[in-house]
């Protein structure tokens, strides 16, 4: 039975969301969870939660709105301070790291992934196509300085990074399909590869990580809707 001040605001196909998931998961949280749908309009309760940036999720506490799936995962960790499912580490340098790798996920590598998505021409599809396979490169040796050769890039547990891009795996894989090429492979990005194998197998992540025929088809509905909207401001 889930918490009763402990709810979550989102919908199953946001890796945004997946990251709050996995996170109460690793710290065997209870909690309940709201959908919201993505092809509707907004809900008065995003609205009213995260007026700002009006984006799920939105994580709530003791009925206090959370927003920003990375501040929450920050606020969770500090919370349920469970030590050996700890998210960030304790070491102000390696936390500092994690931080910054996270950001890159978000602020680079995510954007890129989204343009090959939703790119309206073949140039803009190529571009964005070179910019995720470069990432998947950067973070490929990002893995090797932060995991110090153990399954993760929190080291023995899934962390901070791991939970940032764990969460892109069925989107990458999704449109790694629609575009016909890998975008996690073992010619480029072998350890990548292991890592993604362990993430998704992980007790906290296998069952919070969606169907990939059921994310494809949500996909083009989504595509479809963002391109409709582009299409009338322009």
């Amino acid at each position: 039975m889930a918490e009763s001040n402990v709810k979550v605001l989102g919908t199953w196909a946001s890796p945004f969301v997946m990251r709050v998931k996995i996170a109460l998961h690793l710290k065997s949280v209870r909690y309940e969870d709201v959908e919201e749908d993505l092809l509707a309009p907004k809900s008065e309760l995003l609205l009213k939660s995260n007026p700002v940036y009006k984006k799920i999720p939105v994580f709530f506490h003791a009925h206090n709105p959370i927003c920003e799936s990375l501040i929450i995962l920050q606020y969770i960790d500090e919370v349920w301070t469970t030590s050996a499912s700890s998210i960030l580490p304790s070491d102000p340098y390696e936390r500092s790291q994690s931080r910054f790798w996270a950001a890159y996920v978000d602020d680079k590598f995510f954007p890129a992934l989204r343009r090959l998505l939703i790119g309206a021409t073949e140039e803009d599809k190529k571009a964005a196509l070179a910019e995720v396979v470069g990432g998947t490169v950067v973070l490929e040796g990002a893995f090797g300085e932060l995991s110090k050769g153990k399954a993760f890039f929190g080291g023995d547990n899934i962390g901070f990074v791991d939970i940032a891009l764990g969460s892109l795996l069925g989107w990458i894989e999704v449109i790694g399909k629609q575009c016909e090429t890998k975008l996690v492979s073992e010619a480029k990005t072998p350890r990548l590869v292991q890592w993604a194998d362990c993430f998704s197998a992980h007790e906290a992540v296998k069952d919070v990580l969606p169907d990939v025929d059921k994310l494809a088809d949500f996909g083009l509905k989504l595509r479809a809707k963002i391109l409709k909207a582009l299409a009338l401001t322009n």
